[in-house]
Parts: C-alpha cells; sequence; structure tokens
C-alpha cells in the first residue's frame, strides 16, 4: 500500500498541471498581476538580449572593416613612396617628354622699394 500511495502522490501533481487544474485556483488569480510583470521582465530581458547581440556582430563586421582599411591604406602608402621616389619620378617625366634640368634652382628677390613704372595711357 506505500508504493500505491507514493506513486498516488507523485502523479497528482502531474495530473493538475495536464488538466490545468491549477489555473482555476483563487490562488494564481489573485497573483495574475505578479506573473504578468514576471512575464513583460522576460521579455524585456529577451529583446535586451537580441539587441547587445546585434551590437557586437556590428562592432565585430566594423573592426573587420577597419582592419581591411588599413591594410589598404598602408599599401597605399608604400606604393606612393615608391613611385614619389627621384628615379621614378624621372621615369614619368621622361614619358611625357619632360627631361631633368642641369640648373640649380636660384631665388629671385623683389624689394617693395623699387616701384615698378605704370604703364601710361
Amino acid at each position: 500500500m506505500t508504493e500505491k500511495k507514493r506513486k498516488k502522490k507523485r502523479s497528482k501533481p502531474i495530473q493538475n498541471l495536464l488538466d490545468g487544474e491549477f489555473l482555476t485556483r483563487e490562488s494564481v488569480v489573485t497573483n495574475l498581476p505578479y506573473l504578468a510583470f514576471l512575464a513583460v521582465i522576460a521579455i524585456i530581458y529577451i529583446a535586451n538580449t537580441y539587441s547587445a547581440e546585434k551590437t557586437f556582430k556590428e562592432i565585430e563586421a566594423t573592426k573587420k572593416e577597419l582592419k581591411e582599411l588599413r591594410y589598404q591604406y598602408i599599401t597605399t602608402k608604400s606604393t606612393l613612396m615608391y613611385l614619389s621616389k627621384q628615379t621614378e619620378l624621372f621615369k614619368q617625366a621622361q614619358k611625357l617628354g619632360l627631361k631633368e634640368t642641369s640648373v640649380p634652382p636660384y631665388k629671385i628677390f623683389f624689394s617693395k622699394l623699387d616701384k615698378i613704372p605704370k604703364e601710361e595711357e
């Protein structure tokens, strides 16, 4: 008999759950606002988790893009440094038909005291 009583005690909560009998009790009806509050909190928690995951994915995508742009910057910078060497500039100038000058540059000085004569009308 003790085994039958134990089985009845164990099966009773499961049977109540499946019957839906626990929903008709007065204690559930009085605690309904609290249960609704818990449901709203659970929904907010789930929404917050999805938002955090979305933000994390955006951050990772931005990091990846930044890494690719940094590689592109380094490549472009090294190409520019190579093309701005004097020998490379000379090669490009020869293609355009320009020649390197053998005369060094010099300064032209202009004094404000010297007046430039105006053309007469």
